[in-house]
């Protein structure tokens, strides 16, 4: 079944249902859901057998075609729509327009930058990584900027890309319940009832229907059940109501706070490219004993693999549906942990509502809420016996051992809350 947003909840979700929501947007053929009963093809002429694998290719990359024009021209309506503060990378994807991120810059290349005409918005430092935001001349595209701050001596200078939420819900939700538990990140929209919350974008913090549904699925709320019921959630809000909000800085700061708060587990289930700031700033966090836990995203198996799930360390997390099949829409990441249910379920919704929620944005959190139950404080000495105990909670589904539907396994199946 498919779900898009049918209420625009001020900018943020008039913008940010696009990339991560590709999927949902293309209402696929109900022949191009179903799976072949495998016991029934050896019975199958070779003919007919080659015929149906011919035709599961053409769909494979139609879908694809489809998932990967979608997300262009969603691109380009957000920079139609907000051509003062949305732009596109050198690479199409969306970033915040004007602005460049330079990693550890020395006063020497600021000096050389403002030489030509580049403004210095903000010298930042989180967990120990430096990096500049610099405004771009007037009359430079983005790429055309980062081309000469490397010229100029910078060694990573890129576009503060938007990262999009990676599943979708239907109506603005209702609080997450209130424990006494281990303490479990959201980097997302704002979580409603939230035991710590702050915001790292204009208009933020304000609770939202994606971060609030994520949430929902880590501590329960109402009639759904959680992966960890009595969890806290502590909730970083990097959208607020700025259309260019879910930026590679405000995610950086946010794992920042996290960290600082001594927040084990941290779910993001936002995707976008690489980011060379802010995988350092992940890399900081790890090394402190955070845990990152990150969706692939639903732009589809043939899509370039989604960021932060592909960062070295990171928790990579794909959905699947009530029968245990991997969601047809799933991304990819550059490597994956586990999966988790995605589908055929609900999240808490408008008063009190139960709603059907898919997308692998609501498997991150069951994993999260797993592995918090065995890793409640940071601690990176213990965090090899911590993962250990959650490896063994992993049903092997796919071929034997780690493989690239599956991961190491699904986690927290009897979570999901079934959709009726």
């Amino acid at each position: 079944m498919i779900f898009i947003s049918c209420k625009k909840d001020a900018a943020m979700r008039g913008t940010w249902h696009w990339i991560g929501l590709i999927s949902l947007a293309i209402a696929l053929p109900a022949r191009a859901q179903l799976t072949p009963t495998l016991p029934s093809l050896p019975l199958l002429p070779r003919p007919v057998l080659d015929r149906v694998g011919q035709d599961l290719e053409r769909l494979t990359g139609n879908m694809a075609q489809q998932l990967d024009d979608v997300r262009r021209a969603a691109a380009a309506r957000l920079v139609r729509e907000h051509p003062d503060r949305i732009a596109l990378d050198p690479d199409g994807f969306p970033a915040r327009a004007g602005e460049v991120i330079v990693d550890d810059p020395d006063d020497a290349l600021i000096g050389r930058a403002t030489a030509r005409g580049y403004g210095v918005i903000a010298r930042e430092e989180v967990l120990g990584v430096g990096f500049a935001r610099l405004s771009v001349p007037r009359g430079r595209s983005l790429g055309q900027a980062i081309r000469e701050l490397r010229k100029l001596g910078g060694h990573e200078v890129s576009a503060d890309q938007l990262h999009t939420p990676s599943g979708a819900v239907p109506n603005r939700a209702t609080p997450v319940n209130i424990g006494d538990g281990p303490l479990v990140g959201v980097i997302d929209g704002g979580a409603a009832g939230a035991a710590l919350t702050s915001g790292f974008a204009v208009g933020a913090p304000r609770a939202s229907d994606h971060g609030t549904a994520v949430a929902s699925l880590i501590a329960g709320a109402g009639a759904v059940r959680g992966g960890l019921p009595g969890a806290r959630i502590a909730s970083a809000d990097v959208y607020g109501s700025d259309p260019a909000g879910g930026n590679a800085t405000a995610i950086a700061r946010a794992i920042g706070w996290m960290a600082q708060n001594r927040v084990s587990v941290v779910t993001i289930s936002l995707v976008g490219p690489a980011n060379p700031m802010l995988e350092r700033v992940i890399a900081a966090a790890q090394a402190r004993g955070t845990v990152i836990v990150a969706a692939v995203g639903n732009n589809g198996p043939a899509a370039p693999p989604a960021y932060p799930a592909s960062y070295v360390g990171v928790i990579a997390v794909t959905g699947i549906d009530g029968r245990g099949r991997p969601l047809i829409e799933a991304g990819r990441a550059g490597h994956l942990d586990y999966a988790a249910p995605g589908a055929d379920m609900l999240a808490m919704g408008a008063g009190a509502r139960a709603m059907r929620v898919r997308g692998t944005s609501f498997a991150a959190p069951f994993v999260a809420a797993t592995i918090a139950r065995f890793y409640p404080a940071p601690d990176p000495a213990g965090l090899r016996a911590a993962m250990a105990k959650v490896d063994a909670q992993a049903r092997d589904a796919g071929p034997r051992g780690t493989d690239k539907l599956y991961g190491r396994g699904v986690l927290c199946e009897a979570c999901r809350t079934p959709a009726q």
